[in-house]
């Protein structure tokens, strides 16, 4: 993997950003909404280390991987749409309460805005939470084009996100960087031809940043906002 100095970023016109792990720490809202929902089926709580690891692949991976710490396939199956619901419920109460910008995010994206950049936010978080959130944590105006998980067909890794991303945008997607803290924003970003880049501080399913196939580790928003700059 290419040391973030040596990263090249030349022609970029516009920026596809994930939120979860990315933009925001929100796993202290993650392990609220799904405690609250155990509780409810009377579950002992988890730790917000083995919630962490569930984040990233939608709110319907996210509820499976849960119920299946207590439950068998089949069964995960028969209580997955009342746990989905329940576990909605409780999360669009709390969304954003427990949750905090990461450093670095309000001012890589003020820098990328200077520059003239397009900026989007693609998340696999469902829409009627991801703009939400957005708009409490005072991120929202930076972006013309936000997709969530639910907005499309399909949902990362598969490309159609960021796709759609750069049609909107009249762009090519080598002129356009994604950056994300998972293998999600990686696969999805290699499968459309743009550039990608990770935060080392994010979730990716409790897998090391180190494992992702990205073209290369930057320490925040800010300092990919440089390279492009660069």
């Amino acid at each position: 993997m290419n040391a973030p100095e040596k990263i090249p970023l030349q022609g970029i016109r516009g920026v596809i950003i994930d939120l979860d792990g990315t933009m925001v720490h929100t796993a202290p809202d993650f392990h609220a909404a799904i405690n609250g929902m155990r509780a409810e089926i009377n579950l002992a709580p988890l730790s917000i280390e083995t919630i962490t690891e569930f984040v990233g692949k939608g709110s319907e991976n996210l509820m499976r991987r849960v119920l299946g710490v207590d439950f068998a396939a089949d069964e995960v199956e028969q209580r997955f749409t009342q746990a989905l619901a329940s576990y909605q419920r409780h999360y669009l109460a709390i969304n954003g309460l427990f949750s905090t910008v990461y450093a670095g995010v309000h001012e890589g994206l003020a820098a990328m805005r200077d520059q003239g950049l397009r900026l989007a936010c693609v998340t696999n978080k469902p829409i009627g939470f991801a703009v939400p959130l957005l708009e409490k944590t005072g991120l929202a105006g930076y972006f013309e084009l936000v997709y969530g998980g639910d907005s499309l067909a399909k949902k990362k890794p598969d490309p159609l996100p960021m796709l759609t991303v750069c049609r909107e945008f009249s762009l090519q997607p080598a002129q356009v960087l994604a950056i994300g803290d998972s293998s999600n924003d990686a696969e999805a970003a290699r499968a459309a031809g743009c550039p990608v880049l990770t935060v080392p501080y994010g979730y990716n399913h409790g897998q090391t940043v180190q494992s992702i196939a990205s073209d290369g580790i930057v320490e925040s928003l800010l300092v990919a906002a440089h390279l492009i700059a660069a």
